[in-house]
């Protein structure tokens, strides 16, 4: 089966919740990649339960008359801090700050997120075997799963794009494989 993994849409910046809604320009990444993928087949839309990545799973879930279901297990690792600052901002305000988040900083257990991730995303590989499933996550959650087919150390080692899609092989041997990183053709559309 394909996994795609596509990162949400840029959200508000908020300072009272790390649920924030999409931004205006979220709001249109989101519509780009629903319309990028529009031309693909895909079976299945899962999403993780957070605002972000169900408001950027809705336009194409819309476009392909499929249902968005929800699961726990890709949300984002930040999810209790509070508030969201996106993270080119915080690269640039407090790079201190954002190098911490990147290594598993602030408290967070990057082998104990990955475990939580790879159970969940292996949850919807079993679900829909000889699928194309696209599962709207989050930045953290595709470098994870990413680390773990790769066979490194689970860490924040690249910057997923916005909306950006990340492809992976999943055969019912268990073997994993990567596709695609990052892709991001749609967002010059």
């Amino acid at each position: 089966m394909e996994l795609l993994l596509v990162r949400h849409g840029r959200p508000e910046r908020r300072e009272d919740t790390s649920d924030p809604h999409l931004s205006p320009e979220g709001l249109e990444q989101a519509r780009k990649v629903a319309d990028w993928l529009a031309a693909e087949r895909i079976d299945a839309v899962w999403s993780s339960s957070m605002l972000r990545a169900f408001q950027t799973a809705e336009p194409f879930a819309g476009l392909a008359g499929l249902e968005v279901r929800q699961h726990e297990g890709v949300v984002e690792f930040d999810r209790s801090s509070g508030v969201y600052i996106p993270t080119e901002e915080l690269k640039r305000e407090n790079y201190a700050a954002w190098q911490a988040m990147a290594q598993g900083g602030h408290g967070v257990d990057m082998v104990e997120f990955q475990s939580v991730v790879v159970a969940a995303l292996e949850e919807i590989i079993a679900a829909h075997p000889g699928q194309r499933v696209a599962v709207f996550c989050h930045g953290g959650v595709i470098n994870v799963w990413a680390a773990h087919v790769l066979g490194i150390a689970p860490r924040v080692f690249f910057e997923a794009d916005y909306t950006s899609i990340n492809r992976f092989m999943a055969a019912r041997s268990g073997q994993r494989a990567v596709v695609s990183l990052n892709e991001r053709a749609h967002l010059r559309v």
